[in-house]
């Protein structure tokens, strides 16, 4: 067994897709496409201010051979959540892409955008979808349902559509089926140390030497562990979550404590709405009592008269 930095951490992860091999690696394996070149754009997004919830992005520009041979740039988003979060968060960083004029290939006749694939690493699941990753992609269709052929794929509709890939970390349970599960298997949670979060254990033998591609990822988490630095960052990181933690236990305190108390005045609401219901219908028997009342004296006064 061998001991890595767990790239769950935001500082390791970073450190990870750093090398531009390994990310090329790892993309590679997300997409299900060969990448010939990836790089980091200039536009990169980090949490090197922490937000209210942590959202780590990173943004690549990857060169990608098509089945026909052909090269295609396209824009990689990457986002990757520790902690449950709004996707509110995650649909503005989408619409910072869509209005960045660097994404718009100045020398096409139509100024069509580069196709974009957002890829969300998630450290918590998504409702019941048992699937560790989920691969969402557009489709066109007619009137009738029947998918459209003709003309697809379209450089107009990709430049206003995107395919997504979510990868539930929680969900990944150590089984190695295919390319994808061997690369994201560095971050199966399963493998965690038992006295430290920081770091995982992972058998060697899963990391075969003729894989000349594993190998480099291998290295780089291995060389993390090693790293004061790394793990000084890690730390930072551990006290910044704990911190989140404790405000979102308060906050979730203080919503159950409002939800309480907006049940009890819907309560109190519907007990005031019958009694005024009682005392309408209170008030309607007193009139028909002043109304008798009223017929009574009258017919006295004509008594009277007589």
């Amino acid at each position: 067994m061998i001991t890595i930095a767990n790239p769950i951490y935001d500082t390791v992860f970073k450190y990870l897709m750093e090398d531009e091999r390994i990310a090329r690696t790892i993309l590679s394996a997300l997409l299900k496409e060969e990448i010939l070149r990836v790089e980091v754009r200039p536009h990169e997004y980090t949490n090197g201010q922490k937000e209210s919830l942590s959202i780590f992005r990173i943004d690549f520009g990857a060169t990608v051979k098509g089945p026909d041979g052909e090269e295609q740039l396209i824009l990689i988003e990457l986002q990757k959540s520790w902690l449950p979060t709004e996707t509110l968060r995650f649909r503005q960083y989408l619409g910072v892409h869509y209005q960045n004029p660097q994404n718009i290939v100045a020398d096409s006749p139509d100024r069509h955008a580069l196709p974009m694939v957002a890829v969300y690493l998630l450290g918590h699941p998504v409702g019941d979808i048992e699937e560790p990753v989920v691969y969402v992609r557009h489709q066109a269709f007619d009137y009738d349902e029947k998918p459209i052929t003709q003309g697809i794929p379209n450089k107009f509709i990709d430049s206003l559509n995107h395919n997504s890939i979510i990868v539930q970390i929680p969900r990944l349970h150590g089984k190695v089926n295919n390319r994808l599960d061997k690369v994201l298997s560095i971050f199966d949670q399963s493998h965690v140390c038992d006295d430290n979060e920081h770091f995982l254990n992972m058998d060697e033998k899963d990391f075969e030497t003729a894989d000349a591609d594993m190998q480099p990822i291998l290295h780089r988490l291995l060389m993390a562990a090693s790293s004061t630095k790394m793990r000084l960052n890690m730390n930072v990181e551990d006290e910044y979550f704990s911190i989140i933690k404790e405000q979102e236990g308060k906050v979730y305190g203080l919503e159950r404590d409002l939800a309480e108390t907006n049940t009890q005045l819907a309560e109190k609401k519907v007990e005031l709405a019958e009694k005024d219901g009682q005392l309408a219908e209170a008030n309607t028997q007193l009139a028909e009592k002043d109304g008798q009342l009223a017929e009574a004296t009258t017919q006295l006064a004509e008594k009277d008269g007589q």
